[in-house]
């Protein structure tokens, strides 16, 4: 069709205002499994500690004669466990003008810049409390930044490896990998039916994404079904019914996808000596600068309580 004859257009317009939504939008994910299901506690040092005990061995020999005479039992005695607190930080700097702008989707550029730090800084913590990280007691001499031991290096009791793959020699010794090998629903019944044995009732699954899809071919998650009405019935896909109890299954973006871990909340926590929060940091010049700062660390109030299944394969070029 023809033009209509020095119709002005809005390619020759130099003066029409520029169409912004005020709105950002961000798919990042901020979910955290693990620090959602256990628990916390305050810390009232760099290092804290705990206890754990085991029973007597079961003596199914257990008799005396009429009249017997007391021979004295050794006292049992209760082991001390520790770990350390290790500090995370994020911050963020903005300049005096622009935080007198008119920025579009946000009320305020400082604000904006920490509710996305804040977010990112739990995403680390997620993802550091729920790896191999090896214990670091830190020093001043060097200096050397403290690190928590992380829940995947501290089971060792029900724990599964490829080949070649073995626990840690030490609370600071790094985890041996093994030989990639398939997730199988014969691996999970094992691991739970060895916790079982040791006493361990653990409740929740966290995997990787490709382990996740594996699991829902599970004969076990079949069985889980929930009956909604009489003509319908739904597969509940987080659940997983072993011979030993159900357990909720949930897929973890955080946790190392070469690993499954079995876990009972009821003895896990995060435990703070400093909860997450803002500090103001001295100002240098026209710009603000603002930092948020945790110090934490886990407490796995019971190894044998939990598994893992390692050296799973993580996608399905990685399978044997």
């Amino acid at each position: 069709m023809a033009k209509v004859t020095n119709a002005f257009t809005t390619y020759g317009a130099k003066g029409n205002r520029e169409d912004l939504a005020n709105a950002i939008y961000n798919i990042d994910p901020t979910d955290r499994p693990f620090m959602t299901a256990v628990g916390t506690r305050n810390a009232t040092n760099v290092q804290f500690d705990w206890q754990t005990e085991t029973l007597p061995a079961v003596n199914k020999a257990n008799r005396k004669e009429e009249g017997f005479e007391l021979s004295r039992s050794v006292a049992q005695p209760t082991v001390r466990r520790s770990n350390i607190c290790q500090i995370s930080t994020r911050d963020a700097t903005v300049s005096g003008s622009q935080e007198s702008a008119d920025a579009a989707g946000k009320r305020g550029e400082m604000a904006h810049q920490i509710a996305l730090n804040g977010k990112a800084l739990l995403r680390d913590m997620e993802s550091i409390l729920v790896g191999e990280q090896a214990r670091a007691n830190g020093d001043d001499t060097t200096p050397a930044a403290r690190a928590t031991r992380a829940f995947e290096h501290w089971i060792t009791t029900n724990a599964s490896y490829g080949a070649g793959g073995a626990n840690p020699a030490s609370e600071t010794a790094a985890v041996t990998d093994g030989t990639l090998r398939a997730f199988t629903e014969a691996l999970l019944a094992d691991a739970i039916q060895e916790t079982y044995e040791n006493g361990g009732e653990p409740t929740l699954l966290m995997m990787g994404p490709y382990a996740k899809r594996k699991f829902s071919g599970f004969a076990g998650r079949a069985n889980s079904r929930v009956k909604i009405d009489a003509d319908e019935i739904v597969a509940a896909a987080d659940f997983y019914l072993s011979d030993f109890g159900e357990l909720k299954a949930v897929p973890s973006r955080w946790q190392r996808p070469r690993t499954v871990l079995g876990i009972d909340p009821e003895y896990a926590k995060v435990a703070y000596y400093r909860r997450l929060k803002t500090e103001e940091i001295a100002k240098i010049g026209d710009a603000e600068t603002r930092m948020l700062v945790a110090e934490y660390g886990l407490e796995v109030s019971n190894e044998a309580a939990h598994f893992k299944i390692a050296d799973i394969a993580p996608s399905a070029a990685d399978e044997p």
